[in-house]
């Protein structure tokens, strides 16, 4: 039997969202989903199907069962089911390329697809990017954290032989949507310390630069946090606070950012 630090995703900064509901709650599923022979990839595609569903009903819902309630309890559903995939591979060795690019992917197909509904096309497109910048911004922070003190970041995949179209398509899609936010934040992060260090940085001014402070805040502004508060704004009649919050989130990341500058220069 499998327990939830064997399956748990090795992480500096953990989000409490996720550590203390959703994966849990998601453990109690990966023994009977390995038993059933279920693949981390069947449960991506189920997880975003339920996403899916809950933004056509904030589209069309008219009643707070179809418009409220019931979006809310699905969103909580496809953030426990979300873990699941990812500890059900790490439980059974089925980790692949595939199975990360497919997840991370549909996770932003889900989101555009609640924003779009909540916010219209236009507004809902821009609520999307800049979420999608702020859940960058905690990958790249754990990414340099781990750097900086001369940590692997991610593990290398149990499995190999991934189908050479799909994963070709997935990471050409990872490419067009990802790949460019990640360049301008990290060239952006990247200059910010050459700044705040005087010139090239050291393995000092990088360690000062990167505390686990910010990559905790950062971590707790995850997708199941998010999905979590844009639930209870949804049960409250207030979406909007939700989506309010996205620039505010920014402005703490702004603000974070700022400090971990401060680092720097007071270390010389």
């Amino acid at each position: 039997m499998s327990t939830l630090e064997q399956t748990r995703k090795a992480r500096p900064a953990r989000e409490w969202a996720s550590e203390r509901v959703f994966r849990p709650l998601a453990q109690r599923l990966v023994d009977p989903a390995a038993r059933l022979g279920l693949r981390p990839e069947s449960v991506v595609l189920f997880h975003t199907a339920l996403g899916l569903l809950a933004a056509w009903q904030l589209a069309h819902g008219r009643t707070f069962l179809s418009a409220r309630l019931s979006p809310a309890l699905l969103l909580q559903l496809k953030t426990m089911l979300d873990g699941l995939d990812g500890q059900l591979a790490r439980a059974t060795g089925q980790t692949s390329e595939t199975g990360r690019y497919l997840d991370t992917e549909m996770d932003v197909v889900v989101n555009a697809s609640l924003l779009i509904a909540l916010l219209g096309r236009r507004k809902g497109t821009a609520a999307t990017l800049l979420l999608s910048l702020i859940l960058s911004t905690d990958y790249l922070w754990e990414r340099d954290y781990r750097q900086a003190r001369g940590e692997l970041f991610r593990e290398a995949p149990a499995e190999t032989g991934d189908r050479p179209a799909l994963l070709t398509a997935l990471k050409t899609a990872y490419g067009l949507y990802f790949a460019p936010q990640e360049r301008l934040l990290s060239a952006v992060f990247g200059a910010r310390l050459r700044r705040a260090a005087g010139g090239e940085p050291g393995e000092a001014d990088q360690v000062a630069y990167t505390p686990l402070l910010a990559g905790q805040v950062a971590a707790n502004l995850g997708l199941s946090t998010q999905l979590l508060a844009l639930s209870a704004a949804l049960l409250l009649g207030r979406p909007g606070l939700y989506t309010a919050s996205l620039p505010l989130q920014a402005g703490a990341l702004a603000a974070l950012q700022l400090w971990r500058e401060r680092e720097v220069r007071l270390r010389r």
